[in-house]
């Protein structure tokens, strides 16, 4: 089920129903990344328009074989036209495919032109004007999800900072590989962790490389499948972890910005008011997960159960996280 074929048949099929009789398909492709889910590009000329789009697909077709973290397809389509109606730059969903034949489940959306890639992003010259504002854009948009209620949207995952603590040193402790930097780093965040504030719509993953970025800076918000109920916190910090500044690391938003300029867009756009301290127990957490995820990579790796180079080449980067939690110890401790 489900080859090129048989999915350019079917989204022709949608076709003609949604642009209207003898729409065509052209120039379907498979994109790179995207573990968990499959991306493919392709055009639908029809009724004397061309129509650049993409569809978001399950693995194979199949649901099931989707990241056990991860939303459904369906559900992330929801999110998106959520979010729209909200204000947040996100691509319009076209079609939602629940259980198709050929498709399984999948959704179609506009396709958004931009670079996903951080550091071109972060290098290129093309991107250096949405460098100087693109901090603030992304606060803007973090309020606007934050927004959403949480009483219009399905039922979605919840996760707080502790609880995410626990799942995540319970997965750390099954591997037996002591690790004095995660342990202390598990030892600081349970001493110091900060009052709860009420949970809102959180984007789950929240950073370069799920980030469209234009010339004039944030074009599309990407990839809602880690989406859950939690810590507003939680999507900032993310954005400030250093694995994703991708070696710009004086830069704490995402290798381009700064915090200060982030929480001022984020406060204005009507999130509550914070100071960049009240980001820093999150921000450990997002590290010391990360660490714990490169963990799980090379374990995929070394029990062969994914013996692809990628699964190794990230799996090495857990002591990049383990540096960069002893800085972030030594901060806190600093302006303790």
């Amino acid at each position: 089920m489900g080859s090129n074929e048989q999915i350019a048949s079917a989204l022709e099929a949608w076709a003609n129903t949604k642009f209207g009789a003898g729409s065509t398909v052209s120039g379907l492709k498979r994109l790179s990344g995207g573990a968990s889910q499959e991306t493919w590009a392709f055009e639908v000329s029809g009724n004397g328009q061309e129509n650049a789009l993409i569809l978001r697909r399950a693995p194979g077709g199949v649901e099931a074989a989707r990241s056990s973290q991860a939303i459904g397809l369906a559900m992330e389509a929801t999110l998106l036209t959520h979010a729209s109606k909200a204000g947040v730059p996100v691509p319009p969903v076209l079609g939602v495919f629940e259980d198709d034949p050929q498709l399984g489940q999948a959704f179609v959306m506009d396709r958004i032109s931009g670079e996903t890639l951080g550091r071109k992003i972060l290098r290129d010259d093309e991107y250096s004007g949405a460098r100087k504002v693109l901090a603030g854009q992304c606060g803007d948009a973090l309020a606007r999800i934050h927004s959403i209620p949480a009483d219009t949207l399905p039922d979605l995952p919840v996760s707080d900072g502790l609880n995410q603590l626990a799942k995540y040193e319970s997965i750390y402790r099954a591997y037996d590989l002591p690790r004095p930097v995660f342990e202390l780093a598990i030892s600081w965040l349970k001493a110091h962790a900060p009052a709860a504030l009420p949970v809102v719509l959180v984007h789950g993953d929240f950073r370069l490389g799920n980030l469209m970025v234009s010339e004039q800076g944030l074009a599309s918000v990407l990839d809602w499948e880690l989406a859950h109920i939690g810590d507003p916190r939680e999507d900032i910090a993310w954005l400030c972890v250093n694995s994703w500044r991708f070696g710009h690391s004086d830069k704490r938003v995402g290798g381009f910005g700064d915090l200060p300029d982030l929480l001022e867009a984020y406060a204005a756009a009507g999130g509550p008011e914070m100071a960049p301290r009240d980001i820093d127990w999150w921000e450990m957490l997002g590290s010391l997960k990360w660490g714990i995820m490169c963990m799980t990579m090379y374990e995929a790796f070394r029990s062969g159960a994914d013996p692809s180079v990628e699964r190794a080449a990230i799996g090495r980067r857990v002591s990049e996280t383990e540096i960069d939690l002893v800085n972030l110890l030594e901060g806190v401790r600093d302006h303790a």
